[in-house]
C-alpha cells in the first residue's frame, strides 16, 4: 500500500461493474493463487476503482483515454516505473475477467503495455548482482535474528518473496536441511535445500520467535506485533540490510542501484552457475516450470540434487 489511496477508502458498490469484484476475487482463489499474490492483485485493482470513482470514470469500459490518465496519475504520485508496470499487470487480470464475464469484448491493457510500458521489461533484467563477499558483508551487518534468517533463506534457496511469507514454522526440517514450500502456480517443485549456515540462523530465529509468537501463530516469520510478516515487511528487511553496506540507494532511479528480495534469487542463480552446477539442477532448485513435454519424464534424484547443492552453494563464512 502507499499514501496515494487509503485502505479505508470505500468503493461505490452501486456501480454495476463493482458487483463483479467479489466474483473476480473468487476467480483468483479458484485459480489457486497464493494469498499474498491474490491480495496484491486485488489491492491494485481497488486502487484503480477508487481512482475511477473520484474522477467520474466508468471503470467497466477501459477506454484508452481513461487508462492513460490513470497511468499519468500513478507516475505523478512518485511510484517506481516497475511498480507502475505491475499495476497495469494487475489491471490486465481484472479486464480479462470482465471479458470472460461478457462485460467487455476485448482486454484494453495489452495495447497500453505494448506501447507505453514495454521498455520496463528490459529494466527488470538489469537487477543488481552482488558478489559473494558483498552478500557476506550484508548478512554480517544484520544483527536482528529474524532479518538475518530471511536474508539467508532468500540467498541460499532463491525462493520468491511470496513463497517466503507463506512459510509456516512446521514447513522446516532443520535436521534434514530441507524446506517444504506451499504450492503455487509458478513453481514446479516444493522442496528446497538449506545449508549449515542457514540452519544455524533459523535455529536462532526460532528461539527468538517464541517470545514474539501470539495466539498460536503458525507463520515462520512474524512482524513486531506477532502476526505473519507480509511482503512489504520482507522487502523492507532486505532493503535495510542492503542499505547498511551501501548496496541499496533508495534515492536512485536506476534499478542497478537497488537491492531487494528478487536480487537474492538472481544472486542464487548466477553464483550456482559460476560454481559449475548443471543447468538442469539449477532449474529444478529454482522451481522453474518445465517447458517441454519430455521434461516431465526427466526426473532428478533428490539425493544427487542435494549433494550438488551443498557442493556448489556459496559459503558466506558466517
Amino acid at each position: 500500500m502507499d499514501s496515494m489511496t487509503s485502505a479505508n477508502e470505500s468503493i461505490d458498490q452501486s456501480q454495476p461493474t463493482y458487483n463483479y469484484l467479489d466474483l473476480f476475487i473468487k476467480d483468483l482463489e479458484f485459480r489457486g493463487l497464493a494469498k499474498v499474490s491474490l491480495n496484491t492483485i486485488v489491492w491494485g485493482v481497488k486502487r484503480y476503482l477508487i481512482w475511477s470513482d473520484k474522477n467520474g470514470v466508468d471503470a467497466s469500459r477501459g477506454l484508452k483515454v481513461d487508462l492513460l490518465a490513470y497511468l499519468e496519475y500513478l507516475r505523478k504520485n512518485g511510484l517506481r516505473k516497475t511498480t507502475v508496470a505491475k499495476n497495469f499487470t494487475y489491471l490486465s487480470s481484472w479486464f480479462a475477467f470482465l471479458v470472460d464475464s461478457g462485460v467487455l469484448v476485448q482486454n484494453p491493457i495489452p495495447a497500453i503495455q505494448k506501447k507505453y510500458l514495454k521498455r520496463f521489461k528490459n529494466e527488470v533484467r538489469r537487477r543488481q548482482l552482488i558478489s559473494v563477499r558483498d552478500a557476506t558483508r550484508m548478512v554480517a551487518a544484520t544483527i536482528d535474528t529474524r532479518d538475518r534468517a530471511i536474508l539467508l533463506i532468500l540467498l541460499k534457496t532463491g525462493i520468491r518473496r511470496n513463497e517466503l511469507v507463506t512459510l509456516d514454522a512446521d514447513d522446516l526440517n532443520l535436521e534434514g536441511q530441507v524446506i517444504a514450500l506451499k504450492p503455487t502456480g509458478k513453481r514446479s517443485n516444493r522442496t528446497v535445500f538449506i545449508d549449515d549456515e542457514t540452519v544455524r540462523a533459523l535455529k536462532r530465529w526460532l528461539k527468538a520467535r517464541e517470545l514474539r509468537c501470539k495466539n498460536g501463530q503458525k507463520a515462520l516469520f512474524l512482524s513486531n506485533t506477532g502476526m505473519r510478516l507480509g511482503g512489504w515487511g520482507v522487502e523492507n528487511a532486505v532493503r535495510q540490510a542492503a542499505m547498511r553496506v551501501s548496496l541499496h540507494d533508495r534515492g536512485s532511479d536506476r534499478l542497478e542501484d537497488k537491492f531487494g528480495p528478487h536480487c537474492c534469487r538472481h544472486w542464487f542463480t548466477t553464483h550456482l552457475r559460476r560454481a559449475g552446477m548443471p543447468r538442469e539442477f539449477i532449474q529444478e532448485l529454482r522451481g522453474d516450470q518445465r517447458r517441454e513435454a519430455i521434461d516431465i519424464y526427466d526426473h532428478i534424484d533428490l539425493k544427487e540434487l542435494r549433494e550438488s547443492y551443498l557442493a556448489h552453494i556459496p559459503k558466506l563464512g558466517i
